[in-house]
Order: C-alpha cells, then sequence, then structure tokens
C-alpha cells in the first residue's frame, strides 16, 4: 500500500562546508518532514560529510525527498537504505545516581547488554552502550527503575552491507548528484 507511514534512513554525500547541515534540514521542514533522527560526520575523505537522516512518510514522500535533495548542488549522492540490507546503530551515554550497594546490579544489567561502564563516583556511574535502537530501549527499560541523571542518544547511523562504496563511481571532475534506486 503506497499511502503506509513507514520509518526510512536515508544516507547523503555532500559537501563538508559550512551551511550544509542546515541547508538539508531545511529542506525536510519546508516539505512538511519531521526528521526523528539525525547524525552527521566527515567521510574518509575530508572533502566530504555524511548525514544520515531518519524520519517517517510515505513511499510518495520517500521518492519527494529523495527527489529534492538531489537537486541541491552541495549533495553528491543519496543511498536509501533499506533495513535487511543495511547495518544501523545507535550509541547511548547514561548516568545513573547508585551508590555502591546498587552498583553490581547495574553492572550486572550492563553486561548482559554488553555495555561498558565508563565512569564511575561514589554516586554515580556512566555507562555506554551501542547497538539497534531495539536494544537500547531494552536496555533503558530495564535501568528505568534506577535513578537517571542523563541521556544522550546519539540517533541512528546505518551503513549498507554491500561492498559498494561511496567512492564508486566517484570522479572528481564530475562529482554530480546520483540517486540509487530504491527497492
Amino acid at each position: 500500500m503506497a499511502d503506509e507511514i513507514k520509518k526510512y534512513v536515508i544516507s547523503i554525500l555532500v559537501d563538508n562546508q559550512s551551511n550544509v547541515l542546515t541547508r538539508i534540514s531545511s529542506l525536510f521542514g519546508r516539505r512538511g518532514f519531521n526528521i526523528d533522527s539525525l547524525t552527521v560526520s566527515t567521510t574518509n575523505n575530508p572533502l566530504y560529510s555524511r548525514i544520515t537522516v531518519v524520519f517517517k512518510g510515505t513511499e510518495q514522500g520517500l521518492h519527494q525527498i529523495v527527489s529534492q535533495t538531489s537537486k541541491s548542488e552541495v549533495v553528491k549522492k543519496i543511498f536509501v537504505l533499506d533495513e535487511r540490507k543495511s547495518i544501523y546503530r545507535e550509541l547511548l551515554l547514561l548516568k545513573v545516581l547508585c551508590d555502591k550497594t546498587e552498583r553490581s546490579a547495574i553492572k550486572e544489567i550492563v553486561e548482559i547488554f554488553r555495555g561498558k561502564i565508563v565512569d564511575l563516583s561514589k554516586q554515580s556511574i556512566v555507562i555506554e552502550l551501542t547497538g539497534s535502537t531495539e536494544k537500547i530501549d531494552g536496555f533503558m527499560e530495564m535501568m528505568n527503575c534506577y535513578e537517571i541523571i542523563e541521556v544522550c542518544r546519539t540517533g541512528i547511523t546505518g551503513i549498507s552491507k554491500s561492498s559498494h562504496s561511496w567512492n564508486d563511481d566517484m570522479n572528481e571532475e564530475e562529482l554530480r548528484p546520483l540517486v540509487t534506486p530504491i527497492d
């Protein structure tokens, strides 16, 4: 059904210059799309940054936003990441109020979820956890019985499982927007 609202993850290769993030994110807002998650970082080539955007919409909306985004002169490539053919991860930093009597129970939960304790004081503990959104949500549910002081979540970032690279098809003299087909 074409009108079904789904979560989409798109990865956009852009010029690494000032105001690029503002230009891309405002494009979503002007077209009525709410960004659920957004991550940005430079790539292995310092001339380019990678923006990963998670949003909800219809397939028609996806085609509209991909088409409009690809028209921007700062956009070099756009990939729609298929959840079956991609790996998504999120990072969580969680600060929990605890005393020495609660530490071992918290440590046990952290170990079960394969997290790390990255800071410890007399009154608190800071935990780092990486994984799928579902894993992070499950961990947060387990930690809700403790007094949470601070939560920092990066949002989703993703990469295709294929051996194809951003640099495939990239020619420095002829960089042009390219939209990959949607499966």
